[in-house]
């Protein structure tokens, strides 16, 4: 019942004659965002093409998310040998000084 009434209170009244602007798609979603998003409630339940695009815009943000996570820990293990392969180098050199 609290989240019927949080939806209804948030949801401003719409008349057939003022388009809904829509939502913002290109920044980037936060997990708040996710837990408190609100579907359209149609005659028969929720929309379900509200629905689909939102989970295709979750799921194309987790790709990008995955994606830049591989990177990253690609680059950080590249880094790391870089950094043994001088450590290495440095110990050989002052060892035989």
């Amino acid at each position: 019942m609290r989240s019927l009434i949080r939806r209804l209170l948030r949801r401003p009244a719409t008349s057939p004659d003022v388009p809904v602007p829509p939502r913002p798609t290109q920044l980037p979603l936060r997990p708040w965002q996710i837990r408190e998003w609100c579907f359209s409630v149609r005659r028969r339940g929720l929309d379900p093409v509200e629905i689909h695009s939102f989970l295709h815009r979750v799921a194309d943000e987790l790709a990008t998310a995955q994606t830049a996570l591989v990177a990253v820990q690609e680059e950080n293990v590249r880094i790391k040998n870089a950094l043994r392969a001088w450590q290495s180098a440095q110990s050989a050199n002052r060892h035989y000084r």
